[in-house]
């Protein structure tokens, strides 16, 4: 171990203090409504856009899935990974568009849903984003508690609980507003610190050539991009990246936040190209693993390569780097959930005012925070979890999207698509514990099948048509 149990400790605590005291502090001068709590709408330009995308993506799973999907699925995997998270950026800017046309005094995608498809589909939905964002977090202070484990014997529980309980303080005190001020904060933070550890990473490795060499011997099918395996891999990593991608909460707030839709384009195009660079990057690590033959866990890859090659600063420089990677995406998710919450509390309780709806959504966030807190500190991998919640985004995405244009697509289609979808997906998944053989055939139905069935019940008599006006009217401000 580098550092001590104490001093870790320490210098955890203190790097989450100097992220969470400049948030708490901004969020008091702020003293913003409910409408910006929730979306902070048409506030941020297109640099801000971009800066707060960026640091919501590259969080604190690019040092562990990216690498570890190396060391199995090669380098088809690692191309698929970074596409997967760089399509979404591109599909968000008409998808974004569109619904700020549809719904310009909107909040959440779960508000299209429901008055454009019904109550079925609404609670199907609210339960996926739901359940992909608590995973997303659970996953993430796992992943942050294990990386600070490997520096020092830190207990799992302590290094979630300080992260989570930094976190919680200013985002449920700030919002959205507040929680992209951050994002500007802790990017400052993850971008040198990425550039450092390539470095040091090209340093470790000495050159290419071993690595090459080395995975010439041991596993050739990991260089090519067109090995079965890895291609199968790759298409299953774009697949479910992209589809769930879509369903992202804190994606959707910044589409509302942005100033215009060219402050859309612009903040969605580069966060994804540079997201697209590093995570390919980070990627690598995983067939510098395999290739010098270093002896572990392909989770950590990242770290077997570099830490018997870094100086002490640099150590103790990858606290606040893991924080930050960590913060950023986790503030995201909880202002995420937690507009969720107050959108759908306005709606249920029209009396209550804001401070009581804001002081109640709080209270639920922290009670969520429990159980994400428990399964982190156990330290489990999420991974079937996650896979779990990506195949219920790939059924629900065709249904869900296509009624953004079309006005001839109905409540019952998208509500048999999907179902469909699920169906179909569900028969191929692997059970709890069972070997991973047709996940990518799993995908591919639960993504194909809903655009079939929607095809053809649009052929099915039917002269009603979807009056978009309406979603207008139904859909105002929270301060209405």
């Amino acid at each position: 171990m580098l550092l001590s149990t104490t001093e870790a400790i320490l210098w955890l605590c203190l790097f989450a203090a100097m992220f969470a005291i400049p948030g708490l502090y901004y969020a008091r001068r702020q003293q913003d409504n409910i409408e910006d709590f929730v979306v902070a709408r048409n506030s941020q330009n297109g640099m801000a856009t971009m800066l707060t995308l960026l640091a919501t993506t590259l969080g604190a799973w690019i040092l562990f899935g990216p690498a570890e999907a190396a060391t199995w699925g090669g380098i088809g995997a690692v191309i698929g990974y970074a596409l997967g998270s760089l399509a979404p950026r591109f599909m968000m800017i008409p998808l974004g568009k569109r619904l700020r046309e549809l719904i310009p005094e909107g909040h959440t995608l779960t508000e299209f849903v429901l008055h454009r498809y019904g109550k079925t589909m609404y609670c199907f939905v609210m339960v996926i984003m739901m359940f992909y964002m608590f995973i997303s977090l659970t996953a993430g202070l796992t992943a942050v508690a294990k990386m600070v484990s490997l520096l020092a014997p830190v207990p799992l529980w302590a290094t979630a609980s300080i992260v989570m309980l930094a976190t919680l303080l200013y985002t449920l005190y700030g919002g959205l507003r507040v929680t992209i001020f951050t994002d500007r904060l802790q990017i400052i933070v993850i971008l040198p610190f990425l550039l450092l550890l390539i470095m040091f990473g090209w340093q470790a490795v000495g050159d290419i050539g071993p690595t090459i060499a080395g995975l010439k011997e041991k596993a050739p099918e990991l260089l090519n991009p067109f090995d079965m395996n890895g291609f199968k891999s790759g298409l299953t990593f774009f697949i479910a990246v992209v589809l769930t991608g879509l369903f992202y909460q804190g994606t959707w707030q910044r589409i509302f936040a942005a100033q215009d839709n060219k402050a859309i384009r612009n903040g969605f195009i580069v966060s994804g190209l540079v997201s697209f660079v590093f995570i390919f990057i980070m990627g690598l690590f995983g067939l510098a693993f395999v290739g010098l033959g270093l002896a572990g866990d392909g989770s950590v890859a990242v770290f077997d390569v570099l830490l018997s090659n870094i100086p002490m600063w640099f150590v103790i420089g990858l606290l606040p780097f893991g924080l930050a990677l960590i913060m950023s995406s986790a503030d995201s998710t909880i202002s995420g959930i937690s507009s969720m919450i107050v959108v759908d509390l306005r709606r249920m309780l029209p009396d209550f005012s804001a401070n009581r709806l804001l002081g109640l959504s709080r209270w639920l966030i922290v009670l969520i925070s429990i159980p994400v807190l428990i399964v982190a500190s156990q330290g489990f991998s999420v991974l079937y979890l996650f896979l779990l919640a990506d195949l219920l985004c790939c059924a629900a995405a065709f249904p869900v999207f296509f009624g953004f244009y079309s006005a001839r697509y109905q409540a019952y289609n998208a509500v048999l698509s999907t179902a469909a979808g699920l169906v179909a997906g569900l028969w191929l998944f692997p059970a709890p514990g069972a070997e991973i053989e047709y996940l990518l055939e799993s995908f591919l139905l639960a993504s194909l099948v809903p655009v079939l069935v929607s095809v053809l019940l649009q052929f099915m008599p039917n002269r009603q048509t979807f009056d978009f006006s309406i979603l207008r009217q139904r859909i105002r401000s929270l301060e209405s």
